[in-house]
Parts: structure tokens; sequence; C-alpha cells
């Protein structure tokens, strides 16, 4: 940035981010940010984008299944509320979020309900998938998980905080159907354009505890590919929410 003459606010003008996501790029060198955010700050800079994150060179010449794996989490919760805020406020096209209950955006994503609205007045589509919170399926969950906040709880209060949003052209919200349920509940989606957050539940552990996967699309067939439809096949099965 010195020899390029560029201030760190100049930089984030340009990229258009916000001036403290640069100097989270600044602080972390492990951090890498998403490939057109690394693009539009290496034009800005005047350098290939590897003098500034050589990982990526090395994740460009993976191999096999593990090519769309950007990191993987042991548990959910050690995934960085930033990382589902960046890639919240980067996707232009589609949000879509297939997780059973959906509770712990509206705690652990700042203003999440102000990013939801913003995303939907750009033109942006935003989908909830939520369990039936009184269907089997999640009463069997809330027997197995033995948890003060229960599943249907959580739902309820995810459905609670889409009210308080107001009808917003662009934003839907459907239940899974009672014979996808269990295959709901089991696999949690989280899709962002080309990202998605993927989070296979753990026995009676409940989402938090469970490891958590980050996919970037490279290719058709691949990984992140799979998840997708599986997010897609219970979309299209699924009832809109009630009234």
């Amino acid at each position: 940035m010195a020899d390029a003459g560029v201030s760190t606010r100049q930089l984030a003008m340009h990229i258009g981010v916000t001036g403290k996501t640069i100097e989270r790029w600044l602080a972390d060198a492990e951090l890498t940010p998403h490939a057109r955010n690394r693009d539009d700050a290496s034009r800005a800079l005047g350098v290939d984008e590897e003098m500034i994150w050589p990982q990526v060179v090395k994740d460009r010449i993976k191999s096999g299944h593990d090519r769309e794996l950007v990191h993987s989490y042991p548990y959910r919760s050690a995934c960085p509320s930033t990382v589902w805020s960046e890639l919240i406020s980067d996707a232009t096209t589609e949000l879509f979020f297939a997780g059973y209950t959906n509770y712990f955006l509206w705690t652990q994503v700042p203003a999440f309900p102000d990013m939801l609205r913003r995303k939907v007045a750009s033109g942006c589509r935003v989908r909830f998938l939520l369990g039936d919170p009184d269907g089997d399926v999640t009463r069997q969950r809330e027997s197995i998980e033995d948890v003060a906040l229960t599943v249907s709880t959580r739902i309820r209060i995810t459905l609670e905080h889409l009210d308080r949003l107001g009808p917003l052209e662009g934003l839907e919200t459907r239940f899974s159907a009672p014979e996808d349920a269990i295959n709901h509940v089991s696999l949690s989606v989280f899709r962002f354009d080309a990202d998605a957050l993927v989070t296979p539940h753990l026995a009676r552990l409940v989402g938090h505890d469970s490891p958590l996967l980050h996919l970037h699309k490279r290719g058709d067939g691949g990984m992140f590919d799979r998840f997708s439809e599986h997010g897609e096949e219970l979309w299209n099965g699924a009832a809109p929410k009630r009234p």
C-alpha cells in the first residue's frame, strides 16, 4: 500500500468494503479475502494477488474432492462471525439459509435484520427454509438434544424476527415437508452466491457443537453443487410459511 501510495480508506473505497475490513486483512496474514475483493485490491495496488496472498497459489493447486474446501471448523461456533457477515455482505444474487432453526443468525451476525433489508432492496433473493415447529421430527429432536432452549422455541424465535421484518418483496420462508424433515434436521446448508457453509449435525449435538465446512464453487458437479442440490430439493418440496 505504501509503495502504491494508496491509503486504507482509498483502498476500501476502491474495493467497496469498509476500512475495518482492510484493517482485518492487514492484521491477519492468514485471512484470505474473497476472489472478487482480491482482484480489486490487486488492480488498485498494481501487483499480482499472489504477492499479497501467497496462500491462493496453494489453494489453486489443490486436486480432487477437496479443491472447493476453503476452510473447515471442528465446531460451527469456531467459525468467526466476521466470516458470516462478509459472506452475506458480498452476496449479490442469492442468500439461502437452510438451517433447521436458523436461530443463531440473529444473535451471531451483527445487524442481521438490517443486512437482510439491504440485500432484498438491492435485488438479492433471500430464502429461509425452516423445520416445522409443530412437526414430529422437531419433537423427536427436542427429546434427543434435551436442552432448555428447545428446537421449536428456536424456530419460533426466527419466525418472530422474520415477522418483525414485515413483508419484503424477495424474501421467502418455507417449512420443510414432513417426509424431508429428517434430512433437513441432520444437515444445514447456508448459501451465499458461490460460497456455502455446511453443518452436518452429529448425533445428539446441537448445531453450534457440530462441524462446519466452508465451500467455494470452482466448477460443476463438485462439493458445492452437491450440497446446493440437497438444499434445493428440500426447498422444492417445502410448504410456504403459514400466516
